[in-house]
């Protein structure tokens, strides 16, 4: 597959060698033809999405433990989901709203073909989760504060720069100094929210298995960059154990420490 589509070969054969030195070529050619692989599926899932019935969005994306939520949701208003680009995300603005009793919102990136993205946003809002742009962060947990809501933020992107980069938090990540976002432990502090892992798992092509596990139930008690750093702890261990299904053509570290 990796012999067909060479989009960003360089920079995921440049992410593969820099995070697995240990690894020979040719163990690092096997994940890149998997990664593509994984990146096609996901294409294909996606247009999928459009026509999907729900019971088979509940069948192919099924979340094992969705009692967490509901439990975490009798002591606390609200509830922050972190995620990442790993195995197939784009399911999940819409099997999390048809398993679990408690309300959704996600962010999301505008496109800019205003027709496209409008169609993609009415697929991923069909099962009744909200969707909000990037831009739009804060006022996304002012609007929706306090209402039993879980905010889905995907926290595994290089942060863009100005703002989001002088409050970004810097840690080990595959051996190399890496920027981290620092909106969902802000966010998590500011409305007292317990945060929440989301882990998605391939267990056969097209089926897939969603484990939560939780960060933390008291962002407050902990010191700054805490939370990120558990999340980064965590993401790190998903991806070691299956490197393949990650977005390795992300220029993930195309940031510095100044």
């Amino acid at each position: 597959m990796a012999n067909v589509v060479k989009y960003r070969s360089q920079v995921v054969y440049g992410n593969l060698e820099k995070s697995f030195p240990e690894k020979s070529k040719t163990e690092l050619k096997n994940i890149a033809n998997k990664f593509y692989l994984n990146l096609t599926d996901n294409l294909l899932e996606s247009f999928k999405s459009f026509t999907m019935k729900k019971s088979s969005i509940i069948k192919r994306h099924k979340i094992t433990n969705p009692e967490l939520l509901e439990s975490l949701l009798t002591k606390h208003k609200g509830i922050i989901g972190v995620t990442a680009h790993y195995a197939n995300w784009e399911w999940g603005s819409q099997s999390g709203s048809l398993q679990c009793k408690n309300k959704f919102t996600a962010l999301y990136k505008p496109l800019k073909n205003k027709y496209i993205n409008q169609i993609l946003k009415k697929s991923r809002t069909k099962c009744g989760t909200e969707l909000i742009s990037i831009y739009k962060t804060s006022a996304m947990f002012e609007q929706f504060k306090d209402q039993g809501y879980v905010f889905l933020l995907a926290a595994d992107q290089s942060p863009a720069g100005g703002k989001q980069l002088d409050n970004a938090y810097w840690f080990d990540f595959f051996g190399r100094k890496t920027a981290f976002l620092n909106g969902p432990e802000k966010h998590a502090k500011n409305n007292n929210y317990p945060v929440v892992y989301i882990d998605i798992q391939r267990i056969k092509r097209g089926h897939y298995e969603i484990e939560l596990s939780l960060l933390s139930d008291k962002p407050n008690d902990l010191n700054d960059g805490e939370i990120i750093h558990l999340y980064k702890n965590k993401l790190e261990e998903v991806i070691r154990r299956k490197p393949e299904d990650w977005l390795w053509s992300h220029k993930r570290w195309k940031r510095s420490p100044a």
